[in-house]
C-alpha cells in the first residue's frame, strides 16, 4: 500500500501518482489542470490535501465551494486570488479595472467575465514568477457559477505558465461542471485496500467474512468505512455489530454517511448544536461573525464537544471535518431553527462591508412575504449585475420574487429574474419565471419586455422563423410605449429572419422590414443603429438600388460613432453582424467588410468581450480569405476557435469550411458540411443551407467537378435567403458554362447583373464582367476578362483576381493564343500557390502544362512551418509589442507568449525578436 502522511489514502497509488505527475510538471515550469471526480466520501478532498502536503516550494491557494454561497458572485474566485491581490496594480488597466469591479472594490461598467478570467490568469502568472502556483478547488460543484466559469476559462488557457489547477467535483451533482478538462475518476477502494483501511481504523483484524460484508455494503467508500467504524473496536465488530442489524448502507453512500454524522449531533449539548448550525449557515468561516451571531441568540460558544466528536475545527477560518458534516448539520435542523440562525447572521453581518451576504441571510430568515427583505435582495442583485455576476443576479431576484408581498413589484421582479436567467444561459428557468411574471400586473413597457424575452428564448432554441413574429409584436409594443428599445427590437426581428433563411413571405425579412418602416418607432439614441435599420429596411423593402446609398451613410456612422460606455460598445458589437451581412452580400464592398470587422475585433479586445470576439475574428478572417492571405485568415479562425473552446462555446465551423473550400480540401470539408446540414435541420437555421450552396460551389469548381458545383450552387440560389445568393450565382455561371448548360448560365447571369448593378463596386463590377465573359466570344470576351481583372483589383478581391487570370488563361488557350495564355495562367498559378489554394493552383498547373510550360514547385520557407498562433505572436512581436501587450491582445499570458516565441525562433533559425521583422518580411516577399 502507499506510504502517505494521510492514512485515508490507502489503496490510492494510481491517483497519488497522477497528482505527483501534476506537481512534477508544475515544478518543471509547465501548466497542468486536473479534475478529480467521484461520489461523496470517495476521497476527493483527501487527495487534494495530499497534493497540498506534497507541494513544497510551491505557492498553494484554496477555494472551497459551499452550497449556501452559490448565489454570491465571485465569492469563490476571491478565495483563490486573495493571496495575490497585492499584484493587482501591476495588471494591464482593462484587466485591473475588471477585477476590481468584480470583487466590489471599485465601481464601473459590469465587466465581461472572460476579461475577469484573463485578469486572474495574468495575476496567477505574475505570482508564479517567484514560485510555481498550485490552485486547489474543493467541491467545485458548489462554487458560484461565475467563479466556476472563470476558473474553467483560466484552466483552459493555461499552456506555458508554472501554474497548475486541481478541482474536486462531486458526482452526480457536478457531472456537467468542467467538462472536457483532464479528469481523474475515483471509484471505491478494491476489497483488499478497503479491508486494510477498515482494520486500521478499528485497531485490529476482523473476521474475514465480517470485514468483507462491511466493504461490500460501503462499496469501498473510504469515508463510509471510516465513519462507520469510528469509536468501535475490532472486538465490538467481531460479529458484525449485531447479527440482526440492517445493512451498513441503505441508499446512496453519501446519504448514509450524512445520517451517521447527524446521529452524532444528538449527543451534543444544545448550545453546541446551535453553534454548529451557525457555522453551517455561514460559509466564510469567520470566527468573529460566528461569535457575534451566537451572542445575538444568547448562547455561549462551546465548541469543545463538537471538536471532540471530530465534526469541526475552530481556527481561522472555521472548517467542518467534511462537507457532509456541514450538510448534515444544516439539513438536520428544523426550519425555524435555520431561520433563527440566518436572522442572527443577518444582524451580525456588517451592512456596509458585506451588504449582499446580509441580504441573503435576511431572505433565508424570512418566513413569509417581506418587502424590506425583497428590496434588499433586489439591491444585492443589482450589485451582482454590476460586478458581472448575471447568474447570481438571477438567483437573488428569484428569491426576491418569493418574498415580495404586492402583485405589481412581484411581476416586475419576476420579469427581471427571467431576463437574468436567460442572460445566464438558463432558458428553462427563464421560461418558468416569464410564466410567473405573466400572472401579475405589468406596465405596457414590461409587457413588451416579456414578449421580447419569450421570442429570444424561442430563437435561442431554434433558428426557425417562429421567433420573428413575436419579436415584431414586442417591437410594436415598445413603439406604443415610446421606448427606444423599439428600433433595436425591429432590427433583432430582421436578424432572426435572416438566420431563419427567409426574405419573402409573411414571416420573412421583407415583411419585418416593411413593418419596421411603417412603425414610426422613436429613435434608439444611436444614430448609427437608426441609420442601419433604415438602410436594411430599405434594402429589403425597396431593393438595393434605393438602399445602398443609405447603407453607405450608415457605414460612416458605424465606423466613427463614439462609444463612451461599455454598454454602448456591446450594443455596437451586436449590430455589427447585420451590418456586415448587408455590406458583403448587397453592397459587395470588401473595404467596408474590412473596416467594420477590424473595428469589431478591436472593440471586443478593448472591453474583453470574449463572447463577441470569436464571430468578429471570423468576419475579419473572411476578409483575409478574399485578400488571398489564407495564413492570416487561418490565424484569426484559430484564435476564434481557441477562445470559443476556452469560453465553452461551439467553434465556428463555417469559417473553417470556407477556407477549406478555397484551398480545395474536400476531405476536410466533407465532415463539416454534413455537420452543418444536421445543424440546419435541428435548429431550423435554414440560412446555413444557402451558405453550403456557395461553399460547395467554390470547392467543386476548384476541383473541376463542375456538375457537382452546378447542383450545389443552384441550392444556394434557390434558397430564399438574405445572403449568399449573389456569391452562389457566380459559382453557378462558371459551373453551368463548363457543363454546357448555357440557358441556366444566362438565367443566373441576368440575376447576378440585377443584384450587382446598384452596388457599383469593384467587386460587383468584376463579378458581373467575368460571368458575362464566360458566355461571350471573341473580342467581347477578351475585353470583359480584362475588365474583370481590373475591377476585382480595384475592389481588393485578390482571390477573384487570381481566378479571373485562370479563367482568362483557359479561354486564351482554347482560342490557340498560347503565349498570352501562359502569361495569365502563370500569374494565376503563382497567386494560388502562394495562398495556397491547392485545387485552383492545380487547375492552373494542368493548363500550363497543356501550353507546354514547365511548372516549378513553390519553395517552402521556414515561416510556412509556423502554427497560426505562432505566426500571430511573431507578427505582433515584430511590430514591437511587449510580451505583456501581446498577451493582453490575444487573451493569453505573457509566459505563453514567450513559449510561442521560443518555438518561433527555433523554426526561423534566429535567436531574438530583433531578427523577426526582416525574416517575416522576407517570407512575405517570397
Amino acid at each position: 500500500m502507499i506510504a502517505s502522511p494521510l492514512p485515508d489514502l490507502v489503496g490510492r497509488q494510481r491517483e497519488c501518482a497522477a497528482l505527483d505527475d501534476l506537481l512534477a510538471g508544475l515544478r518543471d515550469g509547465g501548466s497542468r489542470a486536473l479534475v478529480v471526480r467521484g461520489e461523496a466520501g470517495i476521497g476527493k478532498s483527501v487527495l487534494l490535501e495530499y497534493v497540498a502536503t506534497q507541494a513544497s516550494r510551491v505557492q498553494v491557494t484554496w477555494a472551497r465551494g459551499v452550497e449556501a454561497d452559490m448565489e454570491l458572485p465571485y465569492a469563490s474566485l476571491h478565495q483563490v486570488c486573495a493571496p495575490f491581490l497585492d499584484g493587482v496594480e501591476e495588471l494591464p488597466q482593462p484587466q485591473r479595472d475588471a477585477l476590481r469591479v468584480a470583487f466590489g472594490t471599485a465601481v464601473g461598467d459590469p465587466p465581461d467575465r472572460f476579461l475577469v478570467g484573463l485578469a486572474v490568469l495574468t495575476l496567477l502568472t505574475r505570482a508564479s514568477e517567484t514560485r510555481p502556483v498550485l490552485v486547489l478547488v474543493d467541491d467545485a460543484q458548489w462554487l458560484d457559477q461565475v467563479s466556476l466559469q472563470t476558473l474553467e476559462f483560466v484552466a483552459r488557457r493555461l499552456l506555458a505558465e508554472p501554474v497548475a489547477m486541481a478541482f474536486a467535483v462531486r458526482d452526480p451533482e457536478g457531472q456537467s461542471a468542467l467538462a472536457g478538462l483532464p479528469a481523474l475518476q475515483l471509484s471505491g477502494l478494491d476489497a483488499a485496500a478497503a479491508g486494510e483501511l477498515l482494520e486500521s481504523a478499528v485497531g485490529g483484524r476482523l473476521e474475514e467474512r465480517v470485514r468483507d460484508r462491511f466493504v461490500a455494503e460501503t462499496h469501498g467508500n473510504p469515508l463510509a468505512l471510516l465513519e462507520f467504524s469510528r469509536g468501535r473496536s475490532a472486538a465490538e465488530l467481531a460479529y458484525g455489530v449485531d447479527a440482526s442489524s440492517a445493512p451498513v448502507v441503505q441508499g446512496p453512500v453519501a446519504s448514509r454517511v450524512e445520517r451517521d454524522f447527524a446521529g452524532r449531533l444528538g449527543a451534543l449539548p444544545a448550545a453546541t448544536r446551535t453553534l454548529l448550525l451557525i457555522a453551517a449557515a455561514e460559509p466564510v468561516g469567520d470566527v468573529r461573525l460566528l461569535i457575534r451571531a451566537a451572542a445575538s441568540l444568547g448562547i455561549t460558544p462551546d465548541a469543545a464537544p463538537a471538536k471532540a466528536a471530530g465534526l469541526i475545527e475552530f481556527g481561522e477560518p472555521v472548517r467542518f471535518r467534511h462537507p457532509l458534516v456541514r450538510s448534515a448539520v444544516y439539513h438536520g435542523a428544523e426550519p425555524e431553527e435555520r431561520r433563527a440562525v440566518h436572522r442572527a447572521l443577518a444582524e451580525a453581518t456588517d451592512p456596509l462591508r458585506d451588504p449582499d451576504r446580509r441580504a441573503w441571510h435576511a431572505a433565508q430568515a424570512a418566513d413569509g412575504p417581506d418587502e424590506e427583505v425583497a428590496a434588499g435582495l433586489e439591491q444585492a442583485a443589482d450589485r451582482a449585475r454590476q460586478r458581472g455576476g448575471i447568474a447570481a443576479e438571477a438567483v437573488l431576484l428569484e428569491r426576491a420574487v418569493e418574498v415580495t408581498p404586492d402583485p405589481w413589484p412581484r411581476g416586475r421582479r419576476a420579469l427581471a429574474a427571467a431576463e437574468a436567467h436567460f442572460s445566464a444561459a438558463a432558458p428553462e428557468r427563464a421560461t418558468e419565471l416569464a410564466a410567473v411574471a405573466d400572472l401579475y400586473p405589468l406596465s405596457v413597457l414590461d409587457r413588451a419586455r416579456l414578449a421580447r424575452l419569450r421570442a429570444r428564448i424561442l430563437f435561442a432554441r431554434s433558428r426557425s422563423d417562429e421567433a420573428a413574429p413575436l419579436l415584431l409584436n414586442a417591437a410594436a409594443q415598445f413603439t406604443a410605449a415610446g421606448s427606444p428599445l423599439a428600433r433595436e427590437t425591429y432590427l433583432e426581428a430582421i436578424s432572426a429572419t435572416i438566420f431563419a433563411g427567409r426574405v419573402h413571405g409573411p414571416t420573412g425579412a421583407r415583411a419585418a422590414a416593411i413593418a419596421a418602416r411603417a412603425s414610426g418607432a422613436p429613435s434608439s439614441g444611436s444614430k448609427a443603429a437608426d441609420a442601419l435599420l433604415d438602410g436594411v429596411a430599405a434594402l429589403l423593402a425597396d431593393g438595393p438600388e434605393t438602399a445602398v446609398p443609405g447603407l453607405r451613410e450608415a457605414l460612416d456612422l458605424l465606423e466613427h460613432e463614439e462609444l463612451r460606455t461599455r454598454e454602448a460598445t456591446v450594443r455596437w458589437l451586436l449590430l455589427a453582424p447585420v451590418a456586415l451581412e448587408s455590406f458583403i452580400h448587397w453592397a459587395w464592398d470588401l473595404h467596408a467588410w474590412d473596416t467594420l470587422s477590424t473595428r469589431a475585433v478591436r472593440l471586443a479586445r478593448d472591453i474583453g468581450a470574449l463572447g463577441t470576439l470569436p464571430p468578429a475574428l471570423i468576419y475579419a478572417g473572411g476578409v483575409h480569405i478574399h485578400y488571398g492571405d489564407f495564413a492570416e485568415a487561418d490565424r484569426m479562425i484559430d484564435e476564434a476557435d481557441a477562445i470559443a473552446t476556452a469560453t465553452g462555446h461551439a467553434p465556428h465551423k463555417y469559417a473553417t469550411l470556407v477556407l477549406a473550400a478555397w484551398r480545395g480540401e474536400a476531405d476536410v470539408a466533407a465532415g463539416i458540411i454534413e455537420e452543418a446540414r444536421e445543424r440546419a435541420v435541428q435548429r431550423g437555421e435554414v440560412s446555413l443551407l444557402g451558405a453550403m450552396g456557395y461553399i460547395q460551389g467554390v470547392l467543386f469548381n476548384g476541383l473541376a467537378r463542375y456538375e457537382e458545383a452546378m447542383e450545389a450552387a443552384r441550392t444556394g440560389i434557390e434558397h430564399d435567403g438574405f445572403n449568399f445568393t449573389g456569391l452562389s450565382l457566380i459559382e453557378h455561371v462558371e459551373a453551368a458554362t463548363r457543363c454546357g448548360e448555357l440557358d441556366q448560365a444566362r438565367a443566373s447571369l441576368a440575376r447576378l447583373t440585377e443584384l450587382t448593378r446598384a452596388a457599383d463596386s469593384g467587386w460587383a463590377r468584376g463579378a458581373s464582367a467575368r460571368s458575362e465573359a464566360l458566355l461571350a466570344d471573341g473580342e467581347a470576351a477578351d475585353r470583359l476578362y480584362r475588365t474583370a481583372i481590373e475591377e476585382f483589383g480595384r475592389g481588393g478581391v485578390v482571390v477573384e483576381v487570381a481566378r479571373t487570370h485562370l479563367l482568362y488563361g483557359e479561354w486564351l488557350r482554347r482560342a490557340q493564343r498560347r503565349a498570352q495564355a501562359r502569361e495569365h495562367l502563370r500569374t494565376a498559378h503563382d497567386m494560388f500557390d502562394a495562398m495556397p489554394a491547392h485545387a485552383f493552383a492545380e487547375r492552373a498547373r494542368r493548363e500550363l502544362i497543356a501550353t507546354g510550360e514547365q511548372v516549378t514547385a513553390r519553395e517552402t520557407t521556414p515561416a510556412n512551418a509556423l502554427t497560426p498562433q505562432e505566426s500571430q505572436v511573431a507578427a505582433l512581436a515584430a511590430d514591437g509589442m511587449t510580451n505583456a501587450r501581446i498577451g493582453a491582445e490575444l487573451f493569453i499570458s505573457p509566459h505563453t507568449v514567450e513559449w510561442h516565441l521560443r518555438k518561433v525562433y527555433v523554426k526561423l533559425g534566429i535567436s531574438s525578436r530583433r531578427a523577426l521583422p526582416d525574416v517575416l518580411d522576407s517570407a512575405r516577399a517570397r
